[in-house]
């Protein structure tokens, strides 16, 4: 077996690095990676070359440490004490969009909601454009099954290729992630490297104005311009999660440096000095206080990860 090889300042990396191509970072803060800019450090950061690459990696890991992949840390809380095992970040090589015959789209595992959606715009492709309204990549959106404006992936995924915690490439289809609201059954670990998207003929002026208004939509009723993590809580059935948390007089409600929005009460913000403890016992102080007025007990939607 090889040696470890020496990764940033003599730490010896969890695989042999040799012939690995990507960056390998030990201790590797996160906050920086997500949109509430609060959280602790992964334990190791892996950045891959390239498909081949990520493959090795895991290969060469082959599941003795936990890894979880990271989009744009639009819809996640890091906890203060960082998070084991390694995460996994896809850069540009994981970020190509193309459009393919019978208008679908075949889109990298690390590309944005909003590259995807113009992307489908500019090829005449119509029923995406939701995904401008989805703040993350799409293989945060593939696990979580991300919807906006009445849609959600469900709707719209073929399939998807996925590498799994020993480095085989497997493609999924859409049926085999199950999905429900905000959730998949796609495996712990498993790191989402590219998906199909069925789109139908549409005409790009008419696919640019509906995303011109989702876009109007966003930015007129949610906090976009503050730390924020996205819609926190799921909306329960028959009811919006916003509603419940007016209602029980949560709307403005401060914990540390932490506050649920004025301007969207299923949003929490960091106002500038929050730790990931303020926002998660703010979110959960909210859970009680809704449960409390109404009965009713919100389910997280934000990812919640990492040590206390």
């Amino acid at each position: 077996m090889a040696p470890d090889c020496a990764v940033e300042g003599a730490v010896a990396g969890p695989v042999s690095a040799e012939g690995i191509r990507g960056a390998l970072t030990p201790n590797a803060p996160l906050a920086k990676l997500v949109w509430f800019k609060t959280g602790g450090a992964a334990d190791w950061l892996f950045e891959p070359a390239d498909l081949d690459d990520l493959r090795e990696f895991l290969l060469r890991l082959d599941g003795n440490l936990p890894v979880m992949a990271l989009g744009l840390g639009s819809n996640m809380i890091v906890r203060d004490g960082g998070v084991p095992g390694v995460v996994v970040r896809l850069g540009k090589a994981f970020a190509k969009v193309e459009a393919k015959g019978d208008h679908v789209l075949e889109c990298g595992g690390g590309a944005s909601g909003i590259l995807v959606s113009s992307t489908a715009r500019d090829a005449g492709i119509a029923g995406l454009e939701f995904l401008r309204g989805i703040p993350g990549t799409v293989g945060g959106f593939v696990r979580m099954n991300g919807g906006a404006y009445g849609r959600e992936v469900a709707d719209v995924l073929i399939d998807c290729d996925v590498v799994m915690p020993g480095g085989e490439l497997v493609r999924l289809p859409a049926a085999d992630l199950r999905y429900t609201y905000r959730h998949s059954a796609l495996p712990e670990g498993a790191v989402v490297v590219a998906a199909r998207l069925q789109g139908t003929p549409g005409d790009p002026a008419e696919i640019g104005a509906e995303m011109d208004r989702i876009a109007k939509a966003r930015e007129e009723s949610q906090p976009l311009r503050t730390k924020t993590g996205g819609s926190t809580f799921k909306n329960p059935e028959g009811d919006k999660a916003w509603r419940l948390v007016d209602a029980a007089g949560c709307r403005g409600l401060r914990m540390g440096g932490a506050q649920v929005s004025e301007k969207h009460a299923n949003f929490l913000i960091n106002t500038g000095d929050a730790t990931s403890a303020d926002i998660e016992g703010l979110g959960e102080e909210v859970r009680r206080r809704v449960y409390a007025h109404s009965g009713v007990m919100l389910e997280w939607e934000i990812q919640r990860v990492g040590r206390p």
